[in-house]
């Protein structure tokens, strides 16, 4: 069937199953990527091969073992369920593909259904609200890579980043305010954190990356913990949060070099000093529930939380296939 336009959604991706075998094969094509790993080709596959894949595959496995359900891979599932949505949305004009950077359905898989549907027309969907070179960056390089060898090439447009995008604030706000008016004590939004090193691009007189960063403006506009920030105060005003009721933590770091701060491990302990009890969580970088949301989070941080004494540690669910935010990332398509 012929359809106009394609709307390609990007994520990250899932191994195929929670074997170690399996979480050892998607984190050495993840990890392998000069983009998530900054380093000489020879030196970050030994760093790769020698030291973090004989000791993280198992842990990895053991991580995704505890959130894998009989479907299969939260992540895909979330994704496949946006997809779907999206295309009962948009309707019978377009048709909806999904590509993991790693792993499966991977990004080539994706772009030969547009292919076989003979679209004129595509739109890139990463599924990443803030942009990183990591992410956003790799997957878009991986469809540019296999675009690159049509022999007709079909037009495109790009939506590479959307963390200020009033429909994405007010679903995300819309998500957060049920956990809200129960009785708390304090909002961690919670973003996925990139090595110091990737931030470089982002000018030091304008961005200290030991201070919070300021509103933003051309010189950090493309800095990717800029772009959390502004999130978060998007979302702190829309919900009329008072100053201090609300904050930001950087989690899911690895290895010893310096990622971005606060992290949120060590923001958890000084919530507890500061008397925090009721904590409520959100993960604005991520839009469908995946292993660092429902496991790093919903497991991990809450038994420390708990541990360090807090009563209640309260994850809010990403905007996965809600349908103020399907009904967003409608209008945004055809912005």
């Amino acid at each position: 069937m012929n359809k106009h336009t394609g709307v390609l959604l990007l994520n990250l991706g899932t191994p195929d199953d929670s074997s170690v075998k399996s979480v050892r094969r998607y984190l050495n094509q993840f990890l392998s990527d000069p983009r998530v790993i900054e380093l000489p080709s020879f030196l970050r596959w030994m760093l790769v091969k020698f030291l973090i894949l004989p000791f993280r595959s198992k842990k990895s496995a053991h991580a995704y073992s505890k959130i894998w359900q009989t479907e299969g891979s939260p992540l895909l599932i979330n994704s496949k369920n946006i997809k779907h949505k999206l295309g009962e949305i948009l309707g019978d004009d377009y048709v909806v593909s999904l590509g993991m950077r790693y792993g499966n359905p991977s990004i080539n898989s994706a772009i030969k259904e547009l292919q076989d549907h003979h679209v004129n027309h595509i739109i890139v969907l990463p599924m990443f609200p803030q942009y990183s070179s990591a992410a956003t960056g790799s997957a878009l390089q991986q469809v540019l890579n296999t675009k690159s060898k049509w022999q007709v090439i079909p037009n495109m447009t790009v939506k590479q980043a959307y963390f200020d995008y009033t429909g994405f604030i007010h679903a995300l706000s819309a998500s957060v305010k049920p956990y809200l008016e129960q009785d708390y004590d304090y909002l961690l939004m919670s973003y996925h954190g990139l090595p110091e090193q990737q931030m470089v691009h982002a000018r030091q007189d304008v961005c200290d990356l030991q201070q919070p960063c300021p509103m933003i403006s051309k010189a950090n506009q493309n800095c990717y913990r800029a772009q959390c920030y502004q999130t978060s105060r998007l979302l702190a005003r829309e919900l009329n949060l008072a100053e201090d009721k609300w904050g930001i933590g950087f989690q899911s770091r690895l290895g010893r070099l310096p990622w971005i701060k606060p992290y949120t491990d060590e923001l958890l302990v000084t919530l507890r000093q500061q008397g925090v009890k009721k904590l409520v969580v959100c993960c604005p970088s991520f839009v469908a529930d995946c292993l660092e949301t429902l496991e790093e989070i919903g497991i991990r941080a809450t038994e420390q939380w708990l541990e360090l004494g807090g009563t209640e540690l309260r994850l809010v669910p990403c905007l996965n296939d809600q349908k103020v935010w399907i009904e967003a990332l409608a209008r945004f398509v055809n912005v």
